[in-house]
């Protein structure tokens, strides 16, 4: 059996420098933050107060001129603007399905490209936020998966998504006002491109700042982390993170979860559950998200159903089940299952005790919905290649 390779790859803990020499202070944590001021030239007693107030700035105002950071002395402020930028994604399209679904297409450093989406309810405002540009997975449903990896996202990345959503939504709040408890972003889910899990550090650290109370202050229960089975990190994500956890389920036996969700193949069924039974209790959340993707003639039998719940008793894993319909997309090997199949398998779960709803697909009409997400203009930009290449034009 070959060695298995490392969960981590290309994490970044350092601040990257930008092309005109400056450091970017989104995604540090706190510690890199103060290390990163003394290094240039803050004083070391008074290093600790300028982190708190800058911190509060960026996240917690959202201001990225440093010359607005009023309670700074004005020679601070053009100190800092010397060495410093706030810099996050930049929004290259922004999309509104019929729906109210928001689906954003964002360059990072690189020229690269990742996708949010953003998805208000009457209860709540969820952010699906990105991990990786593309995937390493594959998962044969999905089509995010068909985007090959190109790299890892930094902190900065990652947490720069959600101060870019922030901005659209218009929800900063003013300095001095009130605090408003209501929210238009109330939760997180890592459900964007990418295997959160083989990003751990970064993915890490852009939660600590959300959920840091000096800032965007989200409490580690409005944060959903979806993994397809990391099972080495399972545990690391209870013990560093405590987010709520969901797991990219989709099968009831290693033969077909192994297709469906290949990583199966390294960690099978039984190791995942083993992991995902203790979790709960390291990381004080209430229960798992299971999440199924219904696949016509896959997946979706009464005994997939009767085989789901025994998992779940088995390893006695406080849990509700989202049933997903497969969202089609074009080329896409699987069809959805009928609505009645659906409701026939919710059903069965439900007697047997867990909370089965079946999701409601979002921002479909705008290619928004789980699964769907993959760069168009990524798409858009090889066809021209393409075209040029067999125009002659190229070169």
């Amino acid at each position: 059996m070959s060695p298995k390779a490392p969960i981590t790859q290309d994490v970044m803990t350092i601040p990257r420098k930008l092309p005109e020499g400056k450091v970017n202070l989104v995604g540090l944590t706190r510690d890199q933050l103060r290390t990163t001021l003394v290094a240039h030239g803050t004083p070391e007693k008074q290093a600790k107060m300028r982190t708190g107030q800058i911190w509060q700035w960026i996240y917690q105002w959202g201001v990225r001129d440093f010359a607005q950071m009023t309670n700074l002395a004005k020679a601070y402020r053009a100190q800092l603007a010397e060495s410093f930028v706030i810099e996050i994604p930049e929004v290259v399209t922004r999309q509104v399905s019929e729906d109210g679904t928001r689906k954003y297409l964002c360059r990072i450093a690189g020229g690269h490209e990742v996708e949010v989406v953003y998805i208000p309810e009457d209860d709540r405002g969820t952010l699906c936020i990105s991990s990786q540009v593309g995937c390493t997975l594959t998962c044969s449903f999905c089509h995010t998966g068909t985007q090959k990896l190109v790299r890892n996202l930094t902190a900065a990345e990652i947490v720069g998504q959600v101060m870019m959503a922030r901005d659209d939504l218009d929800e900063w709040p003013t300095p001095g006002a009130p605090k408003d408890e209501t929210r238009l972003l109330s939760n997180i889910v890592l459900m964007g491109m990418g295997e959160p899990l083989y990003n751990f550090d970064n993915v890490r650290d852009a939660m600590k700042i959300a959920m840091d109370p000096e800032g965007i202050s989200l409490s580690r229960r409005r944060i959903t982390l979806s993994t397809s089975g990391v099972v080495p990190e399972i545990a690391r994500t209870a013990e560093e993170i405590g987010c709520l956890l969901a797991i990219s389920f989709h099968a009831t036996t290693d033969e077909t979860r192994d297709v469906l969700v290949p990583i199966n193949k390294r960690w099978n069924i039984e190791e995942l559950l083993h992991a995902l039974a203790s979790y709960p209790k390291a990381s004080n959340s209430e229960r798992i998200t299971f999440e199924y993707v219904m696949l016509d003639g896959v997946n979706d039998s009464d005994a997939d159903a009767h085989r789901l719940i025994d998992h779940i008793k088995r390893h006695n894993i406080p849990a509700k089940i989202n049933l997903i319909p497969f969202n089609e997309w074009p080329g896409a090997p699987y069809k959805r299952s009928s609505n009645n199949r659906i409701r026939a398998f919710a059903n069965i779960i439900y007697q047997a005790g867990y909370a089965s709803p079946i999701r409601k697909t979002r921002g479909e009409d705008i290619m928004a919905a789980c699964g769907q997400l993959k760069s168009a203009t990524e798409r858009a930009r090889k066809s021209r290649k393409q075209i040029a290449a067999e125009a002659g034009l190229d070169g």
